[in-house]
């Protein structure tokens, strides 16, 4: 059993797992991340329980997949039920403190369990981006040509907020956190980057502005596959339809990876205060994102997909009990956090779903699998169903995914229609179908956005609004 130590829990938003140093990105510079791989664990095969913002996070605080936790998409968000594992800390005892972005309802009276939340960001106005109801193939959202817009040296909005975000996490570890505690303590500290507006910092964006930077794969047209989801999805998102050569590509991917190397130098702050204030010996830091990003591959951008950089996510784990310099394949997802949290500060009366990581990292490799699903924009819902050597995506009205991540770690090789691969293919569907039944999820998701578009006046009062852009942050300087 390991030993009941204090956990700090660094989330990021939108994270591909491949752009950072220690997973061997060319350019990248994250070298406060990659000191965190050093000295511990590096999850390789780590996965978001949905690749989009308001499921993933519900999922990361109870513990549960999407289909227990009904937080569909970005207008449906959690409001605290089912209890999680701030719930259950608190209830033992244990001081648990978030510190910015949450993303759930945010309404008054609802009890999320922390003993303190700090900056917190929830769904904008309490009801999100209700376009997410609309799932219409056709209902092109063009709101994407800001992400070309945005791409550009400066401050945003996300940036003020997680300068803050880290400036807090920093007061609190040498305020409070140094204090002694009857029982180990939890921190959660939620930052923003590198989500659009792919605005970043001049010292960091101009760290990659005009050099040769790495193409995405599969980017020209005639590369790029057309499976009939990634196609909806391409067309639907028009993130893409805006750039006109490669001076634009390179200003956004710039822009993308300026944040993350502004993200790194945050959570270096944080590092550096968990040092000064004497916590380093006494404390495990988890560091995660809640989904990807496609980052131009196959002329994709954002999240919505179950390929690799965008189910995909960070994960690295680092302090007492946790080996150094190790990578564990073990396939994980933010519900194995949820279970981390608990086993890693000495709670052994209460269990959520998922196994912890201090557990897995410890381990050979093990066969489980992965669980990830989708239940917006498109007509259908699809889930993933990762394995340590294939990934199978399973559409509700469309053909499915597979591919060989052994042979096949770019996924350029689709599986899903393969003769040789049926085999695989149906025990993998059978492996699904003891997790989910995923007729019946999707059935009950389109209930439950049916039901919600009624209350924010019907389908055609939303089809006339626009999509949002971003949700906004807390007012800086507000708790």
């Amino acid at each position: 059993m390991p030993s009941a130590k204090n956990l700090i829990v660094i989330m990021s938003d939108e994270h591909n797992p491949k752009v950072a140093g220690y997973a061997g990105h060319p350019v990248i510079s994250t070298p406060h991340l990659d000191r965190i791989a050093a000295a511990g664990t590096r999850f390789a095969s780590a996965y978001t329980p949905s690749p989009i913002c308001v499921p993933a996070r519900a999922s990361f605080i109870t513990g549960q997949p999407v289909h227990v936790h009904r937080a569909w998409d970005n207008a449906i968000a959690y409001g605290g039920v089912p209890p999680g594992w701030a719930h259950l800390l608190r209830d033992r005892g244990h001081t648990a403190v978030s510190i910015g972005k949450l993303h759930y309802k945010g309404h008054e009276g609802d009890d999320y369990g922390f003993t303190d939340s700090r900056l917190a960001m929830h769904i904008a106005n309490g009801v999100g981006d209700v376009t997410h109801l609309i799932r219409d193939p056709d209902d092109v959202r063009v709101s994407g040509a800001s992400l070309l817009r945005n791409a550009k040296a400066g401050e945003s909005e996300y940036t003020l907020y997680d300068r803050q975000i880290a400036a807090d996490a920093q007061v609190w570890l040498r305020e409070t956190g140094a204090k002694r505690h009857d029982k180990p303590w939890v921190l959660f500290v939620s930052m923003v980057s590198p989500h659009f507006p792919l605005t970043a910092p001049p010292e960091h964006f101009y760290r990659y502005r005009g050099r040769d930077l790495p193409r995405p794969k599969l980017y020209d047209p005639d590369e790029r596959p057309m499976h009939p989801y990634v196609a909806m999805y391409r067309r639907k998102s028009h993130y893409d339809a805006p750039f006109n050569g490669a001076d634009d590509l390179n200003r956004a991917l710039s822009g993308y990876f300026g944040l993350v190397s502004f993200l790194d130098e945050q959570i270096g702050k944080i590092m550096t205060a968990v040092d000064a204030a004497g916590l380093r010996d006494s404390t495990r830091i988890v560091y995660t994102s809640d989904h990807g990003d496609n980052l131009g591959s196959r002329g994709l951008w954002g999240k919505a997909t179950m390929y690799e950089e965008s189910a995909g996510i960070p994960m690295l784990l680092t302090g007492a009990d946790v080996p150094a310099g190790a990578m564990c394949r073990t396939p994980v997802t933010l519900c194995d956090v949820s279970a981390t949290i608990l086993d890693a500060v000495g709670v052994t009366d209460a269990l959520l779903p998922g196994t912890s990581l201090l557990r897995l990292a410890n381990a050979p490799a093990e066969d489980r699998v992965a669980l990830s699903e989708f239940h917006t924009y498109g007509p259908d819902a699809f889930y993933m169903l990762r394995t340590l050597r294939h990934k199978y995506v399973h559409y509700v009205g469309a053909p499915p995914q597979l591919f060989d991540l052994d042979a096949d770690p770019e996924e350029l090789n689709d599986l899903g229609s393969a003769n040789s691969a049926a085999d695989v293919r149906a025990d993998l569907e059978n492996r699904l179908r003891t997790r989910v039944d995923p007729e019946a999820a999707d059935r009950d998701a389109k209930a439950d956005q049916a039901a919600m578009i009624e209350v924010h006046g019907g389908a055609a009062v939303l089809r006339a609004k626009a999509p949002a852009a971003f949700t906004p942050p807390p007012a800086i300087g507000g708790h």
